[in-house]
C-alpha cells in the first residue's frame, strides 16, 4: 500500500514537471573564437616570461656573433667539456666561430654533458620549445644529456601550439616527423613525497638561445 502510493507521487511529479516550459538555454558557444588572448606585438618578450617561469635559462642574443660569444661564456662558467652537436648546419656555424664540441656516437654514450640542438618552432603562449625527429639531432640528443641547449630564432615564434603543429604540416608536408614533442623546462617529478626533483626524466638545464633575427 505505502509502496504504491509512494510511486504514484512520483509519477504525478514527473508529469507535472513535463507540463512545464523548458528552462532557458544558454546560446551555443562560439568553438572558432580563440580560447586564450592573442599574444602581446613582441613575442619574445611573453615567451621569455613564460619559459623562465617553466625554469628555463633564456639568453637573447642581438645576432649569431652574440650567440657565439655568449655560448663561449656559457660553456666556460659551467665547464662544459663535450658538447655533443649532431646537426651539419649547426655544426659548420660552430667550427667557423671555433667553438670546441663532440659529434660521435661513442663520445656521447660516454660523456653526455650537454647538447644543441635547432628546433621546429617556439611557442609564446606557454614558453615551450617544439622539436621533432626530422632533423639530425633526432629523438636522444633533446633528452639524453644533463644540459639541452637549444639556438633558435625570433622568427620561429609562433602564438600557440596549434600553429606551431600547422607549421611542421606545412613544412614536412606528407612526410610528417615520426616524434613531434613540447619541451617545456627541464624534466621534472613530485611524485616521490611531493618533492619537486628536477631532471628526474630527461635533462636537468634546458638552455634557449634566441637570435633576433627579426626588423627593427
Amino acid at each position: 500500500m505505502y509502496e504504491a502510493k509512494s510511486k504514484e507521487i512520483v509519477l504525478r511529479r514527473v508529469r507535472e514537471a513535463l507540463a512545464k516550459s523548458a528552462p532557458f538555454l544558454p546560446p551555443t558557444p562560439d568553438f572558432s573564437s580563440r580560447l586564450h588572448q592573442e599574444p602581446s606585438e613582441d613575442q619574445s618578450i611573453e615567451f621569455a616570461q613564460a619559459f623562465i617561469r617553466n625554469s628555463g635559462l633564456f639568453v637573447y642574443c642581438e645576432n649569431e656573433e652574440d650567440f657565439f660569444d655568449q655560448l663561449y661564456a656559457l660553456k666556460r662558467e659551467q665547464n662544459i667539456q663535450h658538447l655533443h652537436v649532431w646537426e651539419p648546419n649547426v655544426q659548420r656555424i660552430l667550427h667557423h666561430a671555433g667553438i670546441e664540441f663532440t659529434s660521435t656516437e661513442e663520445d656521447f654514450l660516454q660523456k653526455a654533458q650537454a647538447s644543441l640542438t635547432t628546433c621546429e618552432a617556439l611557442i609564446t603562449r606557454t614558453g615551450s620549445i617544439l622539436v621533432s625527429s626530422a632533423n639530425a639531432g633526432g629523438r636522444r640528443l633533446s633528452i639524453y644529456p644533463e644540459t639541452h641547449m637549444v639556438v633558435a630564432k625570433a622568427s620561429q615564434l609562433v602564438p600557440d601550439i596549434k600553429d606551431g603543429l600547422q607549421h611542421i604540416r606545412n613544412k614536412y608536408q606528407d612526410n610528417f616527423p615520426s616524434m613531434v614533442s613540447l619541451v617545456s623546462g627541464p624534466s621534472r617529478t613530485a611524485d616521490i613525497e611531493k618533492t619537486l626533483v628536477m631532471g628526474a626524466h630527461g635533462p636537468k638545464q634546458l638552455v634557449l638561445f634566441l637570435i633576433d633575427d627579426l626588423p627593427h
